[in-house]
């Protein structure tokens, strides 16, 4: 004789949301490297090998053109800001500040946070930044790397996340721990870098304001045209670039940017410092 079969209802509790609005202050300059637009299109259509000829009648960097490739541009120009930054980003240093913190897990901060703001309006003015770096590979070959940093940022994101697992205190600790131990763009704490840290503030903080206030769109399109050389290791590489060029005869792109540099070298204290990133 067969057993009655039992009913099972399942109850699942409404998942409820919440939204938290936090205003990002940028507590060490941030280096931005955008995917390069030239590296999408060998990946879709490579171009043929070139012979030595080809090889050596060719200009293996272009530092004015590497600089602007590595920003991520806005494409809005009724926008405030001229740049953005990919809100997986902070994203993903949210989540993986997780694993630092006792009583929290990745994957579950992942999948119970989202950033609202698709790309999120980035305001500060980036400067022009060579550094020395090792490609990635078994022999790490030394490079030269152009790419743009922020000696000062700021921007706003939306935090979504899911209650009632999370509350507003608890996704505010870990977004200021992510500032502290994580950070974004390269070398950055997470990678072992001292860049792209920040600190939440409130939207009436001085510098925070100061920041959106002055270095939106006009000046970061001044910038864009016109690159500002951030220490003078970049300024003096750039210049040795420049006459080495012109020896050669190579061509390469014009720009307004050819005129010498003005560095801009500063650590809050009035003494001059100077950046070199290895990574």
């Amino acid at each position: 004789m067969k057993k009655p079969q039992e009913e099972v209802v399942l109850e699942i509790q409404e998942i409820k949301t919440g939204e938290l609005r936090m205003f990002i202050l940028g507590s060490t300059p941030m280096i931005q490297h955008r995917f390069p637009f030239k590296a999408w299109q060998e990946l879709l259509l490579p171009s043929k090998q070139k012979n030595r000829a080809e090889l050596e009648g060719t200009l293996k960097h272009d530092p004015i053109h590497e600089f602007r490739e590595s920003l991520y541009r806005n494409r809005d120009q009724k926008s405030a800001a001229m740049f953005h930054v990919p809100n997986r980003q902070f994203h993903r240093a949210i989540a993986g500040c997780a694993i630092d913190i006792a009583g929290a897990k990745k994957a579950v901060i992942e999948r119970l946070t989202q950033v609202v703001d698709v790309n999120i309006e980035l305001f500060g003015v980036p400067q022009f930044f060579m550094a020395m770096v090792r490609n990635s590979g078994f022999n790490a070959t030394p490079d030269v790397r152009t790419r743009p940093i922020f000696p000062e940022w700021a921007c706003a994101i939306t935090l979504r996340f899911m209650r009632p697992n999370l509350t507003e205190r608890i996704v505010g600790r870990l977004a200021g721990a992510a500032g502290k131990i994580r950070g974004i763009g390269d070398w950055r704490p997470e990678t072992g870098g001292p860049y792209g840290t920040w600190d939440l503030v409130g939207p009436d903080n001085a510098d925070y304001k100061r920041i959106v206030a002055k270095q939106g769109r006009a000046a970061q399109q001044k910038a864009w045209d016109n690159p500002v050389a951030f220490d003078i290791d970049t300024e003096e590489l750039f210049a040795w670039y420049q006459e080495e060029v012109h020896r050669r005869e190579l061509d390469v792109e014009p720009t307004k940017a050819k005129k010498k540099f003005r560095t801009i070298i500063e650590d809050g204290k009035g003494e001059e410092t100077t950046f070199l990133g290895v990574e």
